[in-house]
């Protein structure tokens, strides 16, 4: 166990940051911020950019809206999109965890594992986390703190580089995931508000996307030596030394078995669509996950003793379920904060007024690129949705640009860098209720700043290489992708 000691140029911004209030009472001082300011901005409007009429700013104090936050808050929390998510996932990796098949597996990893290697590994991994949608935030982030700590290496540094590889790197991907299709059909739709012959493929990105994996690794690796130093050392809780040499073989065994047993019974069932698509797969990702990790769970437990009944089986899922109190209450302040935002009207206001303001520059395509990934990365601070937020902007941005000169595939490309950058450090992140629960297991006084302040090398440092690599893809005249 060890104590933060934060020195250097990001120790003012953490201190300042752990004075923050407890989240809970951040997202409730936003929410009743946003309030005020659609009270103050009442009537404002801007012309919606998909032609229908004008939108202005709703007063939340208005009698109807002011009755909807109370008569809408059950169903404003039970809406939350991760709160589901997280549940369902976390009681199946629960499982594995307390199971010790985790522990057991990572003990032996590590010891495989270079420790040059471990960093730019994570990295890597997480960068294609947007494969598995949110649960690899579920997923990785406790990862990357247990395989730190199994490793003899502070548990917040590993946390850091999990949550910072998989959030920035939500722009990044080897393969195509569920995101693309979405982000490609709302960018067609603008295309088409100035052309309408134009066509956006899912893949239109795709190459652009695989060498972001290698900047996002590369360079990620270089920062993050930089950032764990922050951590000061790590001593190993008695429950990390007893698993670090990873346990019997015979169990971890059987429940790789019982993995790929797992896994052939998922491919041979019929998840696919009839046509072939993936989508009911990706749809399905998160309870697949789940069950992925606690069959394999329940087999070692079986064989290691640690679950000898269905009543175990039952009390190491609730315990892990249990375990997200924090992030439970989190989610409800979260979701009204998201909901009276979307009620007032002010991310579209806000986002027209944007638009035309970077319209009035009057800079060059390139330079306008370059904004626009700036734009995009501030706009997301306020808004985390990805999807959200390019049904907001694609229909003002994308016409612009395409009559710029600047194709609508460079558009979407340059919108998933200013997004994918400022992610790490938005407070109002999702998943941020994760990260701070997770940190809190090992050091409980980290804080908002803590985490935020390790974050702002990566966001810095990924802002200007991945900027850099847009553009000079867009003045080389190489191909972003099919399509």
């Amino acid at each position: 166990m060890s104590e933060l000691r934060p020195s250097g140029p990001l120790a003012m911004l953490e201190a300042l940051g752990n004075r923050l209030p407890d989240p809970v009472v951040l997202f409730g001082i936003v929410a009743a911020s946003i309030a005020i300011a659609s009270a103050a901005l009442a009537g404002v409007s801007v012309e919606d950019p998909l032609g229908h009429g004008p939108v202005a700013v709703a007063s939340l104090l208005d009698p109807d809206l002011f009755r909807r936050i109370w008569t809408d808050s059950v169903k404003n929390f039970a809406a939350f999109p991760p709160l589901g998510s997280v549940l369902v996932a976390v009681m199946g990796i629960g499982v594995a965890e307390r199971s010790g098949l985790i522990a057991a597996v990572l003990g032996r990893a590590v010891r495989r594992v270079p420790p040059s290697l471990l960093t730019a590994a994570m990295f890597f991994v997480g960068a294609n986390g947007a494969l598995a949608s949110d649960a690899s935030f579920v997923v990785l982030v406790p990862l990357g703190a247990t395989l730190w700590a199994r490793a003899g290496r502070h548990p917040l540094a590993g946390m850091t580089m999990a949550y910072a590889a998989v959030s920035g790197g939500y722009g990044a991907n080897l393969l195509v995931t569920a995101l693309d299709p979405l982000l490609a059909g709302l960018t067609e739709s603008a295309a088409r508000l100035v052309d309408p012959t134009a066509s956006v493929s899912a893949t239109c990105n795709w190459y652009f996307n695989i060498a972001s994996v290698f900047v996002v690794t590369i360079t990620g690796a270089m920062v993050a030596p930089f950032v764990e130093r922050r951590f000061g050392t790590w001593t190993p809780r008695v429950e990390d030394d007893e698993a670090s040499t990873g346990g019997p073989i015979m169990p971890a065994l059987l429940a790789g078995v019982a993995t790929v047993c797992v896994l052939a019974v998922i491919a041979m069932t019929a998840i696919r669509a009839e046509d072939g698509s993936w989508k009911p797969v990706y749809d399905s990702i998160v309870i697949l996950i789940a069950i992925a990790a606690l069959v394999p769970g329940l087999v070692y437990g079986w064989t290691n003793g640690t679950v000898r009944s269905s009543q175990d089986a039952a009390k190491l899922a609730g315990d892990a379920a249990g375990g997200l109190g924090g992030y439970i209450v989190l989610a409800f302040a979260a979701a009204q904060f998201i909901a009276w935002f979307n009620w007032s009207n002010l991310g579209m206001v806000s986002a027209v007024r944007g638009a035309e303001a970077l319209r009035g520059f009057g800079l060059g395509p390139t330079t306008l690129l370059a904004a626009f990934v700036l734009l995009s990365g501030v706009v997301n601070v306020l808004i985390a949705s990805a999807s959200a937020k390019w049904a907001l902007m694609a229909p003002l941005f994308v016409p612009m640009l395409l009559l710029l000169g600047v194709e609508p595939a460079t558009t979407q490309a340059a919108y998933r860098v200013g997004d994918a950058v400022t992610n790490v450090i938005t407070p109002l992140m999702p998943y941020m209720p994760i990260v701070l629960v997770t940190a809190r297991r090992y050091v409980p006084g980290a804080g908002l700043g803590t985490i935020l302040a390790a974050q702002v090398p990566f966001a810095v440092v990924w802002g200007v290489a991945w900027t850099a690599l847009l553009l000079t893809w867009d003045a080389a005249g190489w191909p972003l992708g099919l399509g």
